[in-house]
């Protein structure tokens, strides 16, 4: 196989699902709408929560910073995709490449862990309640969300500066929606089979321990539910943990089969349609899951919309 020479200059060819699919101008139009679904959805969050300080309480600061990982990671890969089926371009630098892999990586990893400090979070609620602001207080709060930003961007940074310096064959075609690791390794013209394990390994391991927390919160969370007295107790605790336990089956079902399953068990077709899924869908539906049966945050959205961006004489 001919080897290509990957400098900055040069760069590889994106042919993600909007090129594998029989309706792509149809496929265009809905992931625009689910684009900004999630552009418009996560922002109203963001702000609703920056500027009502009824929700100025550790639960709501971490939704907070989930969204903005929703937000930003949709950004990175989304309007790339659109723009270069508009312009029928399909290229990306190798520099940008690298740039997209990174910053994809990062914020997938940082959502990983927010997602377990965000289930610990729920079980000092429901469990310790009468504690709760002395374990969830504003130092542990930033300390969770530090920590997933820099664990996460320490991971993202050593995989992709490995997966960069291989030589990549002359064969540029990514048959994927973004620049992820397991596409790329597939055109390193080189042996990656170590490499590849290490993958597995630190993917098992960035999942699994986050994963075995929220199970271990939820237990918790489940036998204290079923011992409490009153009906209209249990039925908040439980529509809120629903709420998160959704988000969190869409993102760990979506990362195992990417990163976890075996190649051979998926199709590049395949690994492009769940990528769309965790790219596009996943952050569009993430806010409306968190934000429709909470009354909390319907009545803020409600007080924000009526204060700062609707006529004085509406009603709600």
């Amino acid at each position: 196989m001919e080897y290509w020479n990957s400098t900055l200059g040069s760069g590889f060819i994106l042919m993600g699902i909007l090129n594998d699919s029989g309706s792509p101008e149809l496929l265009c139009a809905t992931i625009t709408v689910l684009y900004m679904l999630a552009l418009t959805s996560n922002g109203l969050l963001l702000l609703v929560i920056t500027v009502d300080s009824r929700l100025h309480v550790p639960m709501y600061f971490l939704l907070g910073q989930l969204s903005l990982m929703d937000l930003l990671f949709t950004s990175v890969v989304t309007p790339k995709a659109l723009v270069d089926f508009l312009q029928s371009e399909y290229t990306i630098s190798f520099g940008g490449c690298a740039l997209q892999m990174f910053l994809a990586l990062a914020l997938g990893s940082a959502e990983d862990l927010l997602l377990a400090f965000m289930a610990y979070d729920r079980y000092v609620a429901i469990c310790h309640p009468l504690n709760y602001m002395v374990f969830m207080r504003p130092r542990v709060c930033w300390l969770m969300v530090a920590t997933a930003w820099i664990l996460a961007f320490l991971n993202a940074l050593g995989h992709t500066l490995y997966t960069m310096h291989y030589p990549f064959c002359k064969v540029r075609k990514i048959r994927h929606l973004l620049c992820e690791i397991p596409p790329l390794l597939k055109l390193a013209c080189a042996d990656t089979s170590r490499y590849e394990l290490l993958v597995y390994v630190t993917g098992v391991t960035f999942l699994l321990m986050p994963l075995s927390a929220i199970v271990a919160s939820y237990v918790l969370i489940l036998c204290t539910v079923l011992h409490m007295p009153s009906n209209e107790g249990k039925q908040k605790a439980l529509v809120t943990c629903s709420s998160h336990l959704t988000v969190v089956v869409m993102y760990y079902g979506a990362a195992t089969f990417m990163y976890v399953l075996p190649s051979s068990l998926h199709s590049p077709r395949q690994d492009n349609i769940i990528s769309l899924f965790y790219t596009v869908v996943t952050p569009a539906l993430n806010p409306l899951i968190y934000s429709l049966r909470n009354q909390e945050v319907m009545g803020a959205l409600r007080r924000v919309l009526g204060k700062y961006m609707l006529p004085t004489h509406c009603t709600f």
